[in-house]
């Protein structure tokens, strides 16, 4: 998906002294001494993962598959700098959720270029369309209800979608999520439940 030829780089941290060793400590420290195999591997391992993240928060198939690429694109160009302060995977989920978010911003901004460009006449047609919820659950079922809660989902503030998706889309534990979030799992439980009273409320209203 990715071939990207990894740098060189300097700085490697080392595990300490009879520390365990995980798999992902031993791809970063091959991945710090710039081996192509070793990013393969990254991929493999979490590109459907980062995939599914960045999918759930901008429900569009196309954009998703971008800034997954992006995601690995900047791994590539950051993990000399990777000090291992955080888990590999807490890394990369931070990475996504940002890129995920800017994306999404941009795309506002150029809905926003668009509509009033349309209003001052300098252009007859539309610069950029809003995305088409390409979900492919939701394709998949075909069920109206599964897209109006991912509509809902989308609505949710920053954190409390992140935290609701990395939640039930990743099956993340509690204190993974604190740690891509960088809070605590008490927050963590906050956000939790204020976005599903956030969802439940909005879903009863529509059933009303």
């Amino acid at each position: 998906m990715y071939t990207l030829p990894l740098p060189a780089a300097s700085g490697v941290v080392p595990p300490a002294p009879g520390a365990a060793v995980s798999p992902d400590d031993e791809l970063v420290a091959q991945l710090q001494q710039g081996s192509e195999a070793a990013f393969r591997t990254l991929v493999e391992r979490y590109q459907n993962r980062i995939y599914r993240t960045v999918l759930a928060l901008l429900q569009s198939a196309e954009e998703a598959e971008d800034v997954a690429q992006e995601v690995f694109v900047e791994v590539y160009q950051t993990i000399g700098r990777f000090r291992g302060e955080a888990a590999l995977s807490t890394w990369l989920y931070r990475l996504a959720t940002s890129r995920a978010f800017k994306h999404r911003q941009r795309a506002r901004a150029r809905k926003r270029f668009a509509y009033f460009t349309s209003l001052l006449g300098f252009d007859n047609q539309v610069l950029h369309e809003p995305p088409d919820h390409a979900h492919p659950q939701a394709q998949l079922e075909g069920q109206q209800q599964l897209a109006l809660l991912l509509a809902h989902i989308a609505r949710l503030p920053g954190q409390q979608q992140v935290a609701f998706t990395l939640r039930h889309e990743q099956e993340l534990s509690y204190e993974e999520i604190a740690a891509v979030l960088d809070t605590t799992v008490p927050a963590v439980e906050s956000l939790l439940f204020r976005a599903r009273k956030t969802l439940r409320i909005h879903l009863s209203l529509r059933h009303d």
